[in-house]
């Protein structure tokens, strides 16, 4: 492996990040089976006519962009740019090009899930998962993770939401056959069987968002009664402070915390929908 000066002209500055001191770094052509996956990369399927497009256009003029890696023991570990280093691959390429970093495991999977992010690679579930892991496994707030992949905390926080739906309808929205802002208006049902009744349906009859709402609507409407039920009594308005505190614990646990307080007494119930996500929430905890 020899090091060169990168000939990629202007422009080069918005495709590898230049270091500390200003300057735009060197980059090595690295032989292709030295580098090897990220084993925290956020996304788990690539498009296989895609790759075969960029591979052959590999094959015509080459890796315009290089890939972005780190030095391990046997080898090198990919930062970003896993397409172009499988399409080096198909197109039967022995070295590419490759920025040379050197970086923690932390920040391996941060850059990964902003490269990613940002080329608009992820799906919805893979992106949730990749936002979770930053959270559970480095101990950063959601503000933090919004920082890092520039996007805002609402956003963040309704992508992790997408975690509490049920398996089969995440399965839905990971494959693509169903888009998140049909999956968000189920999180508001509480019959997860019902919720993937509805998605089934909302596949298979090509509903948009707003039909899946008005559905997720008449079905909360009907399991809260009939209109000719007897009408609640009026509830005493909840302190904000309650409020604000089930707001900070739902945010915290990425699940929803309602608090009852009454006569100086009180308590804090937490939902969840598997053991799955009970874990994770005790993990949060502890």
């Amino acid at each position: 492996m020899s090091a060169r000066k990168t000939g990629l002209g202007r422009g080069l500055e918005a495709l590898i990040p230049p270091t500390t001191d200003g300057e735009t770094p060197e980059f090595l052509q690295v032989r292709v089976d030295k580098i090897e996956p990220n084993p925290q990369q956020p996304r788990s399927r690539f498009d296989e006519e895609r790759l075969d497009e960029l591979s052959a256009s590999i094959r015509e003029v080459g890796v315009l962009q290089p890939v972005i890696v780190t030095a391990s023991d046997e080898g090198y570990v990919l930062i970003a740019g896993e397409r172009r280093w499988r399409a080096a691959q198909r197109a039967g390429l022995e070295t590419i090009p490759a920025v040379v970093r050197e970086t923690s495991a932390d920040a391996t999977l941060v850059e990964a899930l902003v490269e990613n992010v940002q080329r608009q690679d992820l799906t919805p579930l893979e992106e949730a998962h990749a936002y979770r892991q930053l959270l559970e496994n480095y101990g950063m707030t959601q503000d933090q993770v919004a920082d890092r992949v520039g996007k805002s905390r609402p956003a963040v926080s309704n992508t992790l939401r997408l975690l509490q739906l049920p398996g089969p309808v995440q399965t839905m929205v990971d494959s693509g056959v169903l888009s998140a802002g049909h999956a968000r208006a189920l999180l508001g049902l509480a019959d997860k069987k019902y919720a993937v009744y509805l998605a089934e349906k909302a596949v298979s009859e090509g509903w948009s968002v707003r039909q899946m709402e008005e559905a997720v609507r008449t079905r909360r409407e009907t399991e809260e009664g009939p209109d000719d039920e007897p009408a609640p009594r009026v509830r005493q308005l909840r302190p904000v402070e309650l409020i604000e505190l089930e707001n900070r614990l739902s945010d915290h646990l990425d699940a929803k915390v309602k608090i009852t307080y009454r006569n100086q007494k009180g308590k804090v119930e937490i939902k969840f929908g598997s053991i799955e996500e009970l874990e994770r929430i005790y993990r949060v905890i502890s």
